[in-house]
């Protein structure tokens, strides 16, 4: 670990002053760095950051059991319904290009407390007045307000976390994002049977508010360049020989800060266009969130027709989506780092580098794969309703457990410098694809069964999983180098 955090390339320099250069920790064990903080904090940071993702991810499917009763109050066609269910996850998708910038610039907690407050305000405006215009803008609004969670929860926990235990940090980042929507169903289904429609909303909206108001006084701020900034205020407000010297200095610190916000806020546009592992990161997560966001807007109706159960029964199967999130939870991480452990040891006189996470990444797609034909043709054959559960969350799981090892990957390679905005740049693509996906659902599934259409997104699953893993641990130096090399090159 560096002492000094000054930035290495230009483009570094978009979150970082040119007065923090020669600003440091007071030596590796010092109390204000991030990844000296007592373990009781991190878990603290961790905890809030992860319910609020949880609180927020819920709105993407919380209304799939009250949808009807929505479209008929609002005024919506099923298409358009569909639209306002799926816009919520173009929020998510493209709100952290500013997102992740800004919190580069001004710090990881300010910007998680305003987006989480964005979030509240337009989640709650959704039922107002029964608008059509209303709902389906407060959808996009307040998933873009939902996206802090997401974009700076990883790198929160990078901040706080070195690579030999940044498993168990990575577990805690990717489980509630995936739990949220499968459990939004759930909650959905029992609290539509007993409130009026718009209460979906404002109980979402009502726990946001209070993890924000929690988070507020237990959450620290975590992005060493924001802290060593601190740092150096306070040491220039000491050290300055009249009352105006350090305000003087101190302007000339903030004033750099517009300047480098407009290159800041095209980092992730940057990384994602130039930067090779990105660029598959990207691809591998976002197919596997679309055919997880395609099984989760379907996964009720089939046991409604094919079973026929009734919506509260069959929003409870979500439980088995949920407790595979939360089995790949709890073996996923200690798992990975005991992976990185044996890769370490193996080359003991060599840095470790993000193709570490490799191997970790095939214990996810295999039965991820696997799970999806199960669930595939135990659906298509109506077998008993545990089987197609079992398959669910067997998929559910595996597929958790690759992305988890692709943000791991990408956590590793941008560790401490752009790691938000990389995190924001691998995630455009998936929620796009979030938001495609449940689209062509009926018609895949009307055309060609659920045996044979969820076939097709296992086939291309599994596929383009191991072209993934076969590029980043053959190639994954030499495009991580290439990709460096172009991105420094355009701000040089």
């Amino acid at each position: 670990m560096s002492s000094k955090a000054a930035p290495t390339s230009d483009i570094e320099a978009g979150s970082n002053c040119e007065a923090l250069e020669n600003v440091t920790w007071d030596g590796p064990e010092d109390p204000n760095n991030p990844y000296n903080w007592p373990e009781s904090r991190k878990i603290a940071v961790g905890i809030v950051c992860s319910v609020s993702q949880l609180v927020t991810t819920m709105s993407a499917s919380m209304i799939v059991p009250a949808l009807d009763r929505i479209l008929e109050d609002v005024g919506l066609g099923p298409s358009t319904g569909q639209i306002a269910f799926s816009v919520f996850f173009l929020g998510l998708g493209f709100a952290p290009f500013v997102v992740a910038p800004l919190a580069e610039v001004f710090g990881r907690k300010p910007v998680w407390l305003a987006g989480n407050i964005f979030y509240v305000f337009w989640n709650a405006m959704c039922p107002v007045g029964h608008s059509p215009a209303l709902m389906i803008i407060g959808r996009l609004l307040s998933g873009s307000g939902a996206s802090v969670g997401i974009t700076l929860t990883g790198p929160v926990l990078a901040d706080m976390y070195q690579a030999k235990d940044r498993g168990k940090a990575v577990a805690i980042a990717g489980l509630l994002p995936y739990l949220g929507p499968a459990l939004g169903p759930i909650i959905g289904g029992v609290a539509s049977q007993h409130l009026w429609w718009p209460w979906l909303f404002w109980i979402l909206s009502i726990f946001d508010m209070a993890g924000l108001i929690i988070g507020y006084f237990v959450i620290h701020e975590s992005y060493a360049p924001v802290l060593l900034r601190r740092r150096l205020e306070a040491t220039l407000a000491e050290t300055s020989k009249s009352p105006n010297d350090w305000k003087t200095s101190l302007h000339k610190t903030w004033d750099m800060i517009p300047s480098r916000l407009g290159p800041a806020l095209r980092i992730p546009i940057k990384l994602l266009i130039l930067h090779p592992s990105i660029q598959i990161i990207a691809f591998g997560t976002a197919l596997v969130f679309g055919v997880y966001t395609l099984v989760l807007s379907t996964f009720a109706q089939l046991f409604q027709q094919a079973y026929h159960q009734s919506s509260t029964t069959a929003s409870l199967h979500y439980i088995a989506i949920a407790m595979g999130a939360f089995a790949c939870a709890q073996a996923g991480g200690p798992l990975m780092d005991l992976i990185w452990r044996r890769m370490k040891a193996r080359r003991p006189d060599t840095e470790p580098t993000p193709e570490y996470r490799v191997p970790y990444m095939l214990f996810g797609i295999i039965p991820g794969v696997a799970g999806l034909f199960c669930y595939a043709w135990a659906a298509e054959r109506v077998m008993h309703w545990v089987v197609v559960d079992i398959g669910a969350g067997v998929f559910t799981c595996g597929s958790f457990m690759f992305s988890q090892g692709l943000l791991a990957y990408l956590l590793d390679e941008f560790n401490n410098t752009q790691s938000a905005s990389a995190n924001a740049a691998s995630r455009v693509g998936t929620y796009v694809l979030g938001f495609v996906f449940p689209i062509f659902a009926p018609e895949l599934y009307s055309s060609m069964g659920y045996g044979w259409g969820t076939s097709l997104l296992g086939i291309l699953l599994g596929v383009f999983g191991v072209l993934t893993i076969l590029l980043l641990q053959l190639k994954g130096e030499k495009l991580r180098s290439r990709g460096r090399e172009k991105v420094q090159g355009t701000v040089n």
